[in-house]
C-alpha cells in the first residue's frame, strides 16, 4: 500500500512531490525568523539540580546583582593624581550608561586609617583616594593591606585594579524566573493541573520572547561599554569580564560557528561531489537535498521555539554531513543500477534504487538516532537538547532524501549524462580488500593492540575541567578571566553558609542589659545577635579557607571585624560589635556587611573565589575536603554548614559526565546490537557488525585518556555519536554483502565485489564525514574543536575497521552459510 502511494507520487508524479516540498520549504523560511540562540547559564546546568535551587535562595537572601568586571592596569601608579583623574573620568562615563546601577572602583574604597579622627567620625565622614586632602600614598598602602580589598579591588603588586560595574536589576526578568521556577518545581512534583499546564506552555513562549529581548539589550550594553573602554582606556590596559559579557561573546561564537561550519562543510561537500561524479548535475541534486533538509529543520526550530546552544551549534554541519552520506549512497546505487541494467528506464531505475536503499538507510538513520537519543539520559540540558535536535534533524533528512532526491533523479537524469566513474574500481578499497583477505595476523595483532591501549586510556579518563580552558587564549573571555584569576583573587565563586543554632541565652546576658534599656526602639534581635562565640566561629572558617592553596580571595564578616579590631587596637566583644554594626553607615553596610550576615536567618556567609586556572585543581576533591574538614578539623556539626555556588553547580555537571558517558554508551551499544539482530536476524552477524565500530569508539576514548584531555560536555558525546554514525557503514556493507553473496555464493569474490561497489560509497561518505568534522577546528570554543578532531579520527578508524576487520571476520565466521 505504502509502496504504491510512494510510486504514484514520487515516481509517477514527481512534480507534485517537488511542489509540496517547495511549499514546506517556503513555510520553513518564514518560521526561520524565529530561529534563536541561547548562551545563558540555563544552558550549563543539570536538570532539577537541588544545589541550584538552594543557590537561588542564598542569592535572594544575601542580595545578588549582575555585574561586569573591568581589570584596570594604568601606565602610572595609583598614587599619581593623573591616574586618579583618568579613573574618575572612566567611571563617570560608565555611570552615565542608562543600564548601569553603580560603579565601584579603588577610588570608592572608604579609607579609615588614613586620617587621625575618632573611629565613629571616620565611619560617618569617611574619605576615599580621590579626596583632595587625603594622603594618597598612605591611603593606597591601606587599601593594599586591607583584609577586605586586597586581591579584590587591587592586585597584590598594586598594578591592577578591578572596576565592578553593577547592572540595574531587570525586575520583569526576575519575576519571570520566579514564575518559571515555580512552574518547573510543580511539574516535577506532578502537581500541575490541565489548565496550569496550558498556562505553563503559554508562559514559556512569553518568557522566551522576553529573554530574546533581554539578550538583544545585553548585546547593545556590551558594545556600549566596549566603546567607552576604547575611548577612555588609552592610559591603561583594560580587560572586560563578567557573566553578561561571557554570555554575549558566546552568542557571537555560536553565530560564527554556525556560519563557519555550515559554509565550510558546504564548500567541502561541493568539492567532494565534484571529485566523485565530475558532473555538475550530480553535484547540484544531492546539494539541493542537503540544503532543503537544513532549511526545513531551521524552520522547525523557529516554529517550536527551540534555541541553539554552544553545544548544538554544529547541528547544521552535522546535518549536512549525514544527509550528504545518505545522498551519496542513493546516487551511487542509482548509477550502478543504470550501468548494470542498461535496459532499465529512468522511472524503473529510480524505483529500484529506492527499494534497495530504503531499508539500509532507514536502519542507518535509526542507529544514528539511537546514538543521539542516548544523550537525553545525560541529565545535562544542552546535551539533552542536542540529542533531541539531531533526532529531529535526522528524521527530516531521511524523509527529504527519499522524496526530493528520487523526484530530481526522475526529472533531470538521462542516459547521456550519467557518469559511471564511481562504479569503477578504487585503488584504496581494492588494496584494503586484498589486505583483509591476506593479513589475518596483522589485522588481529593491530586489533589486540587497539584494545589494550583503549583499556589503558579509558582507565585514565577524568572529568576535571576548567571553564576558562573552554576558550582560546586569544579570546577576550580567556584574557579577562585569566587576569582576574591570577591577580584579583580568582574567578569561580563558592559560598560557605554557616548556620547558627537558635538560642535564647542572649536575653539574659548582662553585657546587653544596660544597652537594651537605653535602646528599646532598636530591633531586639540585632542587639544580642553579635556574640563573640559567633564571630570566633566565622573567623575560624574564614582562616581555614584562606589557608587552602586553591582558594583566592576570602570575604566574610571576619574581614570587616579585623578592620575594626585593627582600628580599635584590641579584640571587640559582643556589645562593641553590636554597637559597631548599628553605627556603620547604611551605604557601607549594604556593600560590605549585608552580603555576609543574615540576622533574620541566623546565618553567616563566607564568600570565596577559586583560582580556576590552576593546573592541578581538582574541584571534587576540594569540595569533599572542605566538607570533611569543616566537620573534623573545625568541629562544626554537618547541619551547621552548607556549600553552595557556581563551583558546586559546575562540579555537579562535571561529575555527571562520567556517569553520563557510561549510561549513553551502554544504551547505544544495546540499542544498536538489537537493531542489527532485527535487521539481519542473525546473532553472529549482529555481533560482527558492531565490533569494528565499538572498537573505534573505545579507542578514541582511550586516546583522549592517554592524552590526559578531560571529558567535557562535547567529548562525552563522541563515543556514542561515533558508534551511531560509523555503524552506518557496517549496515551498508553487510546488507550489500548479503545481497551479492546470494548471487555469487563465494565469500572472497563477494568481498571483492562489495569493496568495488558499496566500499567506494563508504569511502566517499567517510571522507566527507571526516573532513566535514575537521571544519570544527575553526571554533573559538575548545570543546567543539576537540569534538571535531576526535570524531573525525574515530570515523577514520571506523572506516579502516569496516573495510578490513569486518570482512576478515565475515570470512572467518561465514555468517551467510556455507559456500556451494
Amino acid at each position: 500500500m505504502i509502496a504504491q502511494i510512494y510510486k504514484k507520487f514520487v515516481i509517477d508524479f514527481p512534480k507534485i512531490t517537488l511542489f509540496l516540498i517547495a511549499a514546506i520549504l517556503f513555510s520553513s523560511l518564514y518560521y526561520s525568523k524565529n530561529f534563536n540562540l541561547d548562551a545563558s547559564s540555563d544552558a550549563l546546568i543539570l536538570e532539577g539540580d537541588e544545589d541550584l535551587k538552594y543557590l537561588r535562595e542564598v542569592n535572594e537572601r544575601y542580595g545578588s546583582k549582575d555585574f561586569l568586571v573591568l581589570t584596570y592596569s594604568p601606565v602610572t601608579s595609583f598614587e599619581e593624581k593623573e591616574t586618579i583623574l583618568n579613573l574618575q573620568l572612566l567611571k563617570s562615563k560608565i555611570e552615565k550608561l542608562s543600564w548601569v546601577d553603580n560603579v565601584i572602583t579603588i577610588i570608592d574604597v572608604p579609607l579609615l586609617k588614613s586620617t587621625d579622627e575618632k573611629l565613629m567620625e571616620r565611619l560617618k565622614n569617611y574619605k576615599t583616594l580621590s579626596h583632595p586632602e587625603i594622603d594618597r600614598k598612605r591611603g593606597f598602602e591601606e587599601i593594599l593591606n586591607s583584609p577586605i580589598y586586597k586581591d579584590y579591588v587591587i592586585s597584590e603588586d598594586g598594578k591592577t585594579s578591578a572596576i565592578v560595574v553593577y547592572l540595574k536589576k531587570d525586575e520583569r526578568l526576575n519575576e519571570y524566573l520566579k514564575i518559571k521556577n515555580r512552574f518547573y518545581n510543580q511539574s516535577l512534583d506532578g502537581n500541575l493541573t490541565k489548565s496550569e499546564k496550558i498556562n505553563y506552555k503559554k508562559f514559556l513562549i512569553e518568557y522566551e520572547e522576553y529573554k530574546n529581548l533581554y539578550n538583544t539589550r545585553n548585546h547593545q550594553n556590551i558594545n556600549e561599554i566596549r566603546d567607552v573602554i576604547n575611548k577612555y582606556g588609552q592610559n591603561a590596559k583594560i580587560h572586560l569580564g563578567g557573566i553578561p559579557m561571557i554570555a554575549d561573546d558566546m552568542m557571537t561564537y555560536i553565530k560564527n560557528d554556525i556560519i563557519v561550519f555550515g559554509v565550510g562543510v558546504f564548500i567541502f561537500i561541493v568539492i567532494t561531489l565534484w571529485i566523485v561524479f565530475k558532473n555538475i548535475k550530480w553535484v547540484v541534486m544531492p546539494l539541493l537535498g542537503c540544503m532543503t533538509s537544513v532549511m526545513i529543520m531551521i524552520g522547525l526550530l523557529g516554529m517550536v521555539g527551540w534555541k541553539v546552544t554552544v553545544i548544538s551549534s554544529n547541528f547544521i554541519a552535522l546535518m549536512l554531513i549525514l544527509n550528504m552520506a545518505m545522498n551519496i549512497h542513493v546516487t551511487v546505487r542509482f548509477l550502478q543500477l543504470k550501468k548494470e541494467f542498461s535496459n532499465l528506464s529512468n522511472n524503473e531505475a529510480v524505483l529500484e534504487t529506492s527499494k534497495k536503499m530504503f531499508l539500509p538507510i532507514l536502519y542507518t538513520v535509526l542507529t544514528t538516532i539511537c546514538a543521539f537519543l542516548s544523550l537525553i539520559f545525560s541529565g545535562i540540558k544542552p546535551i539533552i537538547d542536542f540529542g533531541w535536535m539531531m533526532t529531529m534533524g535526522l528524521t527530516v533528512s531521511l524523509i527529504v532524501t527519499f522524496l526530493l532526491l528520487p523526484s530530481l533523479l526522475n526529472l533531470f537524469s538521462s542516459d547521456n549524462d550519467i557518469s559511471v566513474k564511481d562504479t569503477e574500481k578504487s585503488k584504496i578499497t581494492e588494496n584494503l580488500g586484498s589486505f583483509a583477505k591476506k593479513s589475518k595476523l596483522v589485522i588481529f595483532s593491530c586489533t589486540s593492540l587497539v584494545i589494550i591501549l583503549s583499556i589503558i586510556g579509558i582507565s585514565k579518563l577524568e572529568v576535571e575541567n576548567s571553564f576558562i580552558n573552554y576558550f582560546d587564549k586569544e579570546t577576550e573571555i580567556y584574557k579577562g578571566m585569566k587576569k582576574i584569576d591570577d591577580e584579583l583573587g580568582g574567578t569561580t565563586p563558592l559560598n560557605i553558609i554557616i548556620k547558627f543554632p537558635v538560642k535564647n541565652e542572649q536575653k539574659n546576658d548582662d553585657e546587653f542589659s544596660e544597652w537594651e534599656e537605653e535602646n528599646d526602639d532598636k530591633d531586639s534581635k540585632e542587639k544580642y545577635w553579635f556574640t563573640r562565640d559567633k564571630m570566633d566561629k566565622i573567623i575560624k572558617v574564614h582562616d581555614y579557607l584562606d589557608g587552602l592553596p586553591e582558594i583566592g580571595k576570602v570575604l566574610s564578616f571576619a574581614s570587616i571585624l579585623r578592620v575594626a579590631e585593627d582600628l580599635n587596637k584590641k579584640e571587640l566583644q559582643s556589645l562593641e560589635i553590636a554597637v559597631l554594626y548599628s553605627k556603620i553607615p547604611d551605604k557601607i553596610k549594604k556593600e560590605i556587611v549585608s552580603p555576609y550576615i543574615s540576622v533574620e536567618e541566623d546565618e553567616a556567609r563566607v564568600s570565596v573565589r577559586i583560582k580556576d586556572s590552576l593546573k592541578d585543581l581538582r574541584r571534587n576533591d576540594l569540595i569533599n575536603k572542605i566538607n570533611l574538614e569543616l566537620n573534623t578539623k573545625l568541629e562544626l556539626k554537618k547541619e551547621e554548614y552548607k556549600l553552595t555556588g557556581v563551583l558546586i553547580l559546575f562540579n555537579n555537571l562535571l561529575q555527571s559526565l562520567f556517569k553520563s558517558q557510561i549510561l549513553t554508551l551502554g544504551i547505544v551499544m544495546l540499542g544498536i546490537s538489537a537493531m542489527f539482530f532485527v535487521l539481519f536476524r542473525n546473532k553472529i552477524l549482529a555481533i560482527l557488525g558492531v565490533v569494528p565500530n565499538f572498537l573505534a569508539a573505545f579507542f578514541i576514548l582511550g586516546i583522549i585518556g592517554l592524552m590526559e584531555i578531560p571529558l567535557d560536555m562535547m567529548t562525552i558525546t563522541i563515543a556514542a555519536i561515533t558508534i551511531g554514525i560509523a555503524v552506518d557503514n557496517s549496515i551498508h556493507y553487510i546488507y550489500r554483502f548479503k545481497e551479492e553473496f546470494k548471487k555469487i555464493n563465494d565469500y572472497e569474490q563477494t568481498l571483492d565485489k562489495c569493496h568495488s561497489t558499496v566500499g567506494i560509497a563508504i569511502l566517499n561518505t567517510s571522507i566527507t564525514i571526516i573532513f566535514g568534522f575537521s571544519i570544527l577546528i575553526f571554533s573559538n570554543f575548545i570543546p567543539t574543536i576537540y569534538f571535531g578532531v576526535f570524531t573525525g579520527i574515530a570515523m577514520l578508524l571506523a572506516l579502516i575497521s569496516v573495510l578490513t576487520l569486518l570482512p576478515k571476520l565475515i570470512l572467518i565466521f561465514k555468517p551467510f552459510g556455507i559456500e556451494r
